[in-house]
């Protein structure tokens, strides 16, 4: 394989990345010399027993270093040179970069063989050895390696083992690194290996004329240059048993006389399951075509060729493949000329000039290079006929590397074989059709010429090509119907988009739990009930025989008998005494309490009955069993304290808030908007409460409350500029104009310098038909925007660390109106992540019960996974309008972006647009924006995070969970992490991968707690048998919220496991009061109950 001068370059956008901008007038890199030091060879007598006298000859692309003085050969096979040379390497110059990442230093160990006097000294090659050089591209400047060293054979017939039978050691050093720190960190190593054509052609066959089996591709350089990777000299094999694995890949070489020192030192060919290639070919339907392929007929390549990409070629790379996802990769055969035939005429040069013979390309899928930490791609890829029209089509690729390099593709046949020269060609002889066709087209040439002297006409190269057509057609038209596939490598030494280095979660689930004083233990069964009602039966016992000491004393008669109608007699004074004083009736409602709690815990009815006749029956039933548990209570006259109070707790307002998002992304708007008014009852001057609520209004479309919430923020603070925007908006929706009119003049008037506001009111004054009141307030926000920009762009590179003030905020006292808000995410209601509950000792009961201690988990962080402010005033107004859900002014703003930028919609246009339509639940629509939006900006997190919703919603949990994965593994975060960790949580629970459920419900934990996020980890640590931490999950998700069924279902399965009666049926209660909906989960707690034998106080 060798490298050649490059095609004209293509002619490319001008919108290049900042890393690819070049200086105008680049000064030239002084070249830096590179020194080769040999030192000795060792074992060079298991090469050749009678070897006495060598020297070494050194050589770098193509031009011969130097050779060492000869040496002699101790007796244990070792040669001391001590041997010193260099080379010179720049950037720009003979040995570029480029060439030192993929052209080793070859070592020639020559015997000098003994001559008469006055005769010349004869030399024989003895071994070869190479050193490769890649170090010196990663930084180092000295380096020493023990070479292995290959024989060379006496003739083209012997055959040698691979194995080296000795060694070279070899020092290579620079008097400083070839590459700079910011060239070290910003570029790139690239390297293509070739494996082999599979399934080669009929028409290939052994014998024949030499033939010389090449394949070729593109890849960016630095500025508008491309480098052509050409693998030449391809070996054709027969049918018969596969290719070894792993087999050693080689050099792309051409004068190595030695075959084993073409062999690149610790890099092999493993291959790999089919499945998990990134080509074609890789679906199970296609494993056993695969596997016959690999034993019929192939072209055997095995060549790595590596190239250095500086960073502005690696911005280009990136570019180039966000652009267009298939590079072509070309595959041809061609003949090798012999100099010893007669010379040909010029129309045959001619012609065999222009023709590539079996031209073939096979497209190459780059894309996957773009995902985060991704860096190789390897697979098969079928090879097809090569026809400009769908090449272009596919890679916009308007050249052929073979057409434009054919004057340099001169092959010759080699004469005699000469040691130092080992090409293997194959041979093969062309078809019957083949030659026919040539035949045909040279006579038709010949004839057109002789018809065309009159007139004379010049044909130009693309007529006397588009000539060639057809018999080309018929060539390439061999690999698709033999089924040729090429199967190749491409693998960078960095990933082009890194991925974040997440640190190990590995510690308890307990340690990251937030500390909160401990609940008292209480427990509140059936069993407890019971002896609740004991507790009171025998107290009010106690208070009746002490009014019955005060009436008759605590003397008895003798031998403490009473007759029977005196007995009666004092009943009745009792009873008058109770009845008259009110004791009887508060004794009655002493003991009510106790038994309503009986009711609810024993027999577990907290619904009105259906009919009378189970009203009456209920009641049979229930007396008997109060007036048996009377009797045992009165016998054992036992009586218990009650249990201390649970402390008081209070949630915080960012936590409400967090609770609020994740009712309104499961579509529970009801319990939404119950955790906004609780945010908004805790603190009723705080503005932003009444800003969300009022948001949250305008999803349901309720206006008229959206606005009552509005108005009420802005009689907090009058000059709140986000307010009085929101107001203007909200009086649009209520077409009370002449109001938004003054909204949307006071925040003007107020803020001037406020982008959002001038661009509302332009579209406040567009929708009112009053055009020039519009066109000046775009200006306004135009001319403030592009001041904004400069400001921007005129603050030193030393400022960046510090925090951006908003460009909606510049010097306004109030926040601006996109912080108002965080981002939103696609609402549905497939995300319902089972909830979670407290340990079963420290349970906080909903309603009737203390609410658990205060936790101050963060609100997720609506921090963009992209930083790039908008770069239009709509964008601007659009990124505000989103967070409020403000939609109608979204679309006209949108309306207005679509025709704004000379470039075309931005990839923030189709997000915006594609979330809006998520909320019309438009799916088709809102897959064709985001389809735009990752053609513009491939690795935009935001994009992968709204096109993972969008498929969840649609229930293609496949496809979410790769969009998702993606997301989370972009070093920048996405602005909704928070639904993006529990979407992708939940469907790993679904498909029982808990190991990485626990995980990721940690990372949300850890980002933003909530119920949810510790219900997630809670059930993945069940699944996972890890019960201690399965309840400390539980509890801290009860303790922010006890009113999920979910939560305690899972305790209610934690506390039977444990053989914890009690706690098991007071989880258990609630469970059926909350009404769990989850009907798996519910089968699989009554099961668990039926094998235990106890949980249901019903047993």
């Amino acid at each position: 394989m060798e490298v050649l001068a490059g095609p004209p370059a293509r002619k490319q956008s001008s919108a290049l990345p900042a890393a690819a901008a070049l200086p105008s007038d680049p000064q030239p890199t002084p070249p830096k010399p590179v020194q080769i030091a040999v030192l000795k060879a060792r074992d060079l007598k298991t090469i050749k027993s009678d070897v006495s006298v060598t020297l070494v000859r050194a050589e770098y692309n193509g031009a011969i270093l130097g050779d060492s003085s000869t040496t002699n050969v101790l007796p244990n096979g070792t040669a001391s040179y001590n041997f010193t040379t260099s080379f010179d390497c720049s950037p720009d110059g003979r040995n570029s970069w480029d060439d030192i990442a993929h052209k080793p230093v070859l070592l020639t160990v020559i015997e000098v063989l003994q001559s008469e006097k006055r005769q010349k000294e004869k030399t024989m090659p003895l071994g070869q050895a190479v050193v490769d050089l890649l170090p010196l591209l990663q930084g180092q400047c000295s380096f020493k390696v023990s070479a292995p060293l290959y024989a060379v054979p006496t003739s083209p017939l012997e055959s040698l083992q691979p194995e080296a039978k000795g060694g070279l050691e070899v020092t290579v050093c620079t008097e400083e690194p070839l590459l700079s720190a910011s060239q070290l960190s910003n570029g790139n190593l690239l390297s293509v290996t070739l494996e082999a054509a599979y399934s080669a052609p009929e028409a290939f066959a052994p014998s024949g004329p030499l033939q010389n089996y090449m394949a070729c591709l593109q890849v960016p350089a630095a500025g508008e240059k491309e480098v052509p990777l050409l693998f030449k000299n391809g070996i054709l094999k027969p049918a018969g048993e596969k290719e070894p694995l792993p087999r050693p890949k080689k050099w792309p070489l051409a004068n190595v006389m030695a075959p084993g020192a073409l062999s690149i030192p610790n890099s092999f060919i493993v291959g790999g399951p089919y499945e998990d290639e990134d080509g074609e070919l890789n679906k199970r339907e296609d494993r056993e075509f695969r596997i016959q392929a690999e034993s019929t007929k192939r072209i055997v390549w095995d060549m790595e060729r590596r190239c250095y990409l500086d960073p502005a070629a690696v911005a280009i790379l990136q570019k180039r493949i966000a652009e267009c996802r298939y590079w072509p990769v070309e595959v041809c055969r061609m003949p090798v000329a012999s100099p010893s035939k007669g010379k040909t005429s010029k129309a045959d040069k001619g012609d065999e000039d222009k023709q590539i013979f079996f031209h073939g390309v096979a497209y190459v899928n780059m894309v996957p290079l773009l995902c985060p930490g991704v860096k190789q791609i390897r697979g098969a890829f079928r090879v097809f006929t090569y026809q400009d029209s769908e090449v272009f089509e596919k890679t916009k690729s308007q050249h052929s590397v073979f057409r434009d390099l054919r004057s340099q593709l001169s092959l010759t046949k080699e004469g005699s074989w000469t040691p130092g020269i080992s090409t293997p060609l194959s041979r093969a002889v062309p078809s019957k059709s083949q030659k026919e066709d040539k035949e045909k087209i040279t006579k038709e040439k010949d004839s057109n010429r002789k018809t065309s002297s009159v007139p004379k006409i010049q044909l130009s190269d693309a007529t006397v090509e588009a000539e060639n057509v057809t018999y080309l057609s018929l060539d390439g038209q061999q690999y698709v119907e033999a089924g040729t596939f090429l199967v190749m490598e491409i693998k960078l030494d960095k990933a082009l988009v890194p991925k974040r280095s997440r640190e190990e979660l590995t510690g308890r689930v307990k340690q990251m739990i937030p500390p909160r004083p401990p609940l008292p233990p209480r427990t509140a069964g059936a069993k407890k009930a019971v002896e609740g009602y004991h507790s009171h039966v025998t107290s009010i016992a106690v208070a009746i025989l002490s009014e019955y000491h005060e009436l008759f004393g605590k003397r008895l008669p003798d031998r403490g008998a009473i007759d029977h109608q005196t007995l009666e007699e004092q009943k009745r004074q009792l009873n008058f005494e109770l009845n008259s004083s009110g004791k009887y009736f508060a004794f009655k409602e002493q003991l009510k309490y106790a038994v309503v709690k009986i009711v609810r815990e024993k027999y577990l009815k907290t619904t009105a009955f259906e009919t009378q006749e189970q009203f009456q029956a209920f009641l049979s039933e229930l007396y008997v069993y109060l007036v048996d548990q009377m009797h045992v209570a009165l016998n054992q006259l036992l009586s218990e304290e009650a249990a201390s109070p649970a402390p008081l707790s209070r949630t915080t307002r960012e936590q409400l808030w967090l609770f609020a998002r994740e009712a309104e992304v499961n579509k529970d708007y009801k319990l939404a908007s119950l955790y906004h008014q609780q945010r908004v009852a805790q603190d009723q001057r705080n503005i932003q409460c009444w800003l969300d609520y009022g948001a949250f209004c305008l999803l349901l479309e309720e206006t008229t409350k959206a606005q009552e919430c509005f108005q009420q923020a802005l009689s907090l603070d009058p000059h709140h500029i986000q307010s009085l925007l929101l107001c203007g908006v909200g009086a649009v929706s209520l077409q009370h104009y002449e109001e938004a009119e003054l909204f949307f003049e006071d925040a003007c008037c107020l803020e001037p310098s406020n982008i959002v506001a001038w661009t509302l009111s332009g579209l406040f004054y567009e929708l009112q038909n009053n055009n020039i009141q519009a066109e000046m307030a775009f200006r306004e926000a135009k001319k403030l925007l592009q001041a904004q920009l400069a400001k921007e762009r005129s603050i030193p590179e030393a400022a960046e660390g510090k925090k951006h003030i908003s460009a909606v905020c510049v010097s306004s006292p109030s926040p601006g109106p996109e912080e108002c808000l965080p981002e939103r995410v696609a609402d549905g209601s497939a995300d319902k992540v089972p909830e979670a509950v407290e340990p079963a000792l420290a349970c906080a009961a909903p309603e009737e019960e203390a609410t658990a201690p205060e936790a101050a988990p963060k609100a997720p962080a609506s921090v963009s996974g992209v930083s790039r402010p908008p770069c239009t005033i709509f964008m601007k107004a659009v990124e505000f309008l989103m967070k409020v859900n403000a939609i109608q002014f979204v679309h006209m703003a949108l309306a207005h972006e679509l025709l704004s930028p000379p470039g075309g919609p931005s990839c923030a246009y189709y997000l915006a647009l594609a979330q809006t339509s998520l909320l019309k639940e438009d799916f088709s629509k809102c897959e064709e924006c985001l389809c735009e939006a990752v053609r513009i900006d491939y690795v935009n997190p935001n994009v992968w995070a709204q096109k993972g919703h969008l498929c969840y919603l649609k229930r293609d949990f496949g496809e979410a969970k790769e969009c998702y994965e993606r997301t989370i593994s972009f070093v920048e975060d996405a602005a909704d992490m928070h639904f993006v960790y529990l979407r992708l949580g939940s469907i790993y629970l679904e498909e029982k991968e808990y190991g990485r459920a626990k995980q990721t419900y940690l990372l949300a934990c850890k980002n933003s707690a909530s119920c949810l996020t510790w219900l997630g980890v809670g059930i993945a640590c069940y699944r996972l048998d890890e019960m201690a931490e399965a309840e400390d999950a539980l509890s801290e998700a009860n303790a922010l919220n006890n009113t999920n069924a979910e939560v305690w279902a899972y305790l209610a399965l934690i506390c039977l496991q444990g053989g914890r009666q009690l706690e098991a049926e007071q989880c258990y209660k609630y469970v059926v009061k909350l009404g769990l909906r989850n009907a798996a989960l519910l089968r699989e707690l009554r099961a668990a109950q039926q094998r235990f034998g106890f949980g249901d106080p019903a047993f």
